[in-house]
């Protein structure tokens, strides 16, 4: 900052011709501006400025440090007049990263997102696989689980936990399960994360350590929509997050099994590459869908 102090005290000095003209329209004093200069002068090792009692003139050095300082300051002017206008009204496009079943999360809100920001053009890619936000030019990644990059800053969205879930016509053909133990005699649809290829463990109060529903699985699928079509097509019962289901089960189609014996919850973060200065853009998309909640 002292650098720039310097070189605007020398712009404003060299433009007016007038340690005092420069001063009032710094808003600082004339000895102020000149020790500036000096300082200035005395970190490049050359005279800028000649001084007399009446008026000042460039040096050859100074006249061509004048031009490429006049450029520097017109260029942080208009960067500080883009920011300002960016802030007032955040425009342009904003690459978003998504799970699959992310639009479940934030299509309910988008009307109401682009009645408040018109200017916010989205690009939004929903996929399961692991993207590298940085490298892959997103600007924000909504994912669940911890914050793994230290390249990224985050911000807590919405908790979720998760349901065990089958059809009313499963359950009257197959009976109802009263404890983990007797899910080994059920059809189990079981999850294969994409990224890892490794299986959901089903996490349920009571269920010995290590335990899992391996030899029970019926059905193993790499996408969460699929498993609660499943379910829904009265193929077996599905693990899944509280929110993928709630419709199914408020109309009906789905009945929670074996309430209160899952124990695992998770929650969504929006997570963007840190740096100094965040983007109005990120920053209003991503203060947005935190005042929502995502609907969890």
């Amino acid at each position: 900052m002292d650098s720039l102090t310097s070189l605007t005290s020398f712009v404003r000095t060299a433009e007016t011709r007038s340690f005092v003209q420069a001063a009032r329209l710094l808003g600082i004093s004339a000895s102020a501006v000149g020790k500036n200069v000096a300082r200035l002068e005395q970190k490049l090792g050359v005279r800028l400025l000649n001084r007399s009692t009446r008026n000042v003139s460039l040096t050859e050095e100074g006249a061509a440090l004048l031009v490429r300082c006049q450029h520097i300051l017109e260029q942080l002017h208009e960067a500080e007049s883009e920011l300002t206008n960016s802030v007032a009204q955040p425009a342009g496009k904003l690459r978003v990263s998504l799970p699959v079943i992310g639009y479940r999360l934030l299509l309910p809100l988008l009307p109401a997102f682009s009645r408040r920001y018109p200017e916010i053009e989205l690009d939004l890619d929903f996929s399961d696989r692991l993207v590298n936000i940085i490298d892959e030019g997103f600007d924000v990644a909504i994912r669940s689980g911890e914050l793994a990059d230290s390249r990224l800053k985050s911000k807590r969205l919405g908790d979720f936990r998760f349901i065990l879930c089958a059809s009313p016509d499963y359950l009257k053909e197959h009976g109802v399960p009263d404890s983990p133990e007797a899910l080994a005699m059920h059809r189990c649809i079981s999850f294969r994360f994409p990224s890892t290829g490794l299986l959901q463990p089903w996490e349920l109060r009571d269920m010995k350590p290590h335990a899992d529903v391996k030899a029970a699985s019926f059905l193993t699928v790499n996408n969460i929509e699929a498993s609660v079509r499943l379910s829904l097509a009265g193929m077996g019962i599905s693990y899944v997050p509280d929110f993928v289901v709630r419709e199914s089960m408020s109309s009906g189609q789905l009945v929670e099994v074996l309430p209160g014996y899952c124990i695992r919850q998770g929650y969504f973060s929006a997570l963007w590459p840190a740096s100094r200065y965040l983007s109005p853009r990120i920053r209003c998309f991503v203060d947005f869908i935190a005042e929502s909640g995502l609907s969890l």
